[in-house]
This record gives structure tokens, sequence and C-alpha cells, in this order.
């Protein structure tokens, strides 16, 4: 099957009441587990590809793996750039095979937002993909604090930079290596009240499993990013294949040994956005 964009997954799990997985890859072995995982489940899944994913494999590789990866896949796979800072690394995705973009300028006065990402959406649409924006910052467990999302801001950057989907701060953040925090559902719901946009939550591992279905299946949250849960997972399986013969040294064969677990672990995540599952 070949890639889809962002939007060929989220509309529909927009109306049938569902959200999908944003998985952040770090290497071939979990984003091989991760489409494993999907198709185990039957579910779309979302490749992304952030910052220091980026900082190890060039785009240009990333694509290929993407692609290579949906074309044997049963299942819709997105190709996903996450948290791309500037117009040109959005130019350089698009042009290595990415079917989404996410343009973070979380960080900026809203304006100046506003009008970069309306210029990524631009191209984006312009070229057949998706693009997604971010408002209100999203901050990081034990570092920077996060800016909850402004209700009437978040109408303001819908309607006026067109994203496909809505990366909004109501509570998550990033890198939180346990479920003990909680998002803010009368956040959310002020701010689905005032716009149709589909929501995405960054920090996903942070939120107990339990509200992630409840969001999934009952509010306008359609894509909830995964990452510190799943490296916890491979890290664990590393750990343990590492240990089990000193003698080992071979990577290939220790990093087989990783491929279970993940697609264990990823498969429970999954099941936490859709009901009775």
């Amino acid at each position: 099957m070949p890639l889809v964009t962002l939007s060929d997954v989220l509309i529909p799990a927009k109306s049938d009441g569902y959200a999908v997985a944003g998985l952040v890859t770090l290497g071939w072995e979990d984003m091989r587990a991760y489409v494993a995982a999907a198709e185990a489940e039957n579910c779309p899944v979302i490749l992304q590809a952030g910052p220091s994913c980026r900082a190890h494999t060039p785009l240009p590789i990333l694509g290929k793996m993407f692609r290579h990866l949906a074309e044997a896949a049963s299942v819709p796979v997105v190709a996903h750039l996450d948290h791309g800072y500037t117009f040109d690394e959005c130019r350089e995705a698009l042009d290595s095979g990415f079917t989404s973009l996410m343009f973070d300028g979380s960080r900026k006065p809203l304006a100046e937002n506003i009008a970069e990402t309306r210029a990524i959406v631009d191209m984006a649409h312009a070229a057949g993909i998706s693009c997604e924006g971010e408002i209100g910052f999203v901050g990081y467990d034990n570092g920077e604090a996060s800016a909850g999302t402004n209700p009437a801001e978040a109408a303001q950057f819908a309607a006026e930079t067109g994203v496909d989907a809505m990366a909004v701060s109501v509570g998550n953040v990033h890198l939180q290596t346990d479920q003990s925090g909680g998002l803010d559902e009368d956040r959310i719901a002020a701010i689905q009240a005032v716009t149709d946009v589909p929501l995405v939550i960054h920090g996903g591992s942070g939120v107990p499993a339990a509200q992630r279905r409840t969001l999934a299946t009952q509010t306008n949250i359609c894509k909830f990013n995964i990452g510190t849960e799943l490296r916890q997972a491979f890290g664990n399986a590393l750990r343990d294949a590492v240990n089990s013969d000193p003698e080992r040294f071979d990577r290939v064969q220790i990093l087989q040994d990783t491929h279970d677990p993940v697609v264990a672990a990823t498969r429970t995540v999954l099941r936490t956005m859709r009901a009775n599952t």
C-alpha cells in the first residue's frame, strides 16, 4: 500500500471516533516494528521523523525507508516530519517523499507563527500533501515549561493557516516517562468549541491510557504522538538482549531481539486509541 497523507487518516478518525498514533522513530528497527504492530491491529500508523532522528539519519534516507515500509504494508502509512523548524527543512522533507509536514512555530509570536505556518501549508497543499501546525507551546518534562493554548488564538490560527491538524498544549509535555499526569479536558472542550480542525496531542506517552481512549473516542483529538513510551520498550529490550549473553557482539543479532517486544508494546499503545480494544 503506498504512503498516504495525514488528512487521509485523520478525516476518517475524526468521523468515526478514534485516534491514530504518531509514532516517533529513531531507526530501522523501531519503524519496522511499528508497521508490523499496525498490521497486526489492522489500523493506520504515522511514522514520524523528529529532530533527534533527523540528526542521526538524513531526511532523504528516512523518506526512502518510510516509503519502502509503506509499499509492503497492508495498512495505510503516513510519512510525517515532526517538529520541522524552518521552511527549508520542510521543503527537504517534501522533496524526500514525506506525505505530511509538521511545522513548529509555537515558540514564536502568534502573527509570526501564523504567517510562517501558512507558507508551509501552501507549499504542502500545492504538492498534494498535509500540514500540521502548533499553537501554544508543549514543554518538556523537567525542562522548558509549557504555555497553554488559548482557545481564541487556536481558532484564529486554524482559520488563517489552513492547517490539516493542530497540535495544542493542554497539560501535555514531551519526554514524560510515566503516566502520572493528565490533560485539561475543559481547555480541550473550549478549543473544540471554536474549531473543527483535527487536534493533536504531543507528549502522548504521559497521558494515562484510559484518558487517551476517552479523548480519542469522544473529542476531536485524532492523533496522539507517542515517543518516550516506546523508546523505553526498545531500550529495555536492547538491554535484555545485550545482557543475555556477554559473548554476543553481532549488532544484527542483538537488534533482532528487540523486534517482538517493541511490536507487543506498540500494539498495546495502538489499542488505547480505539473503543473496546
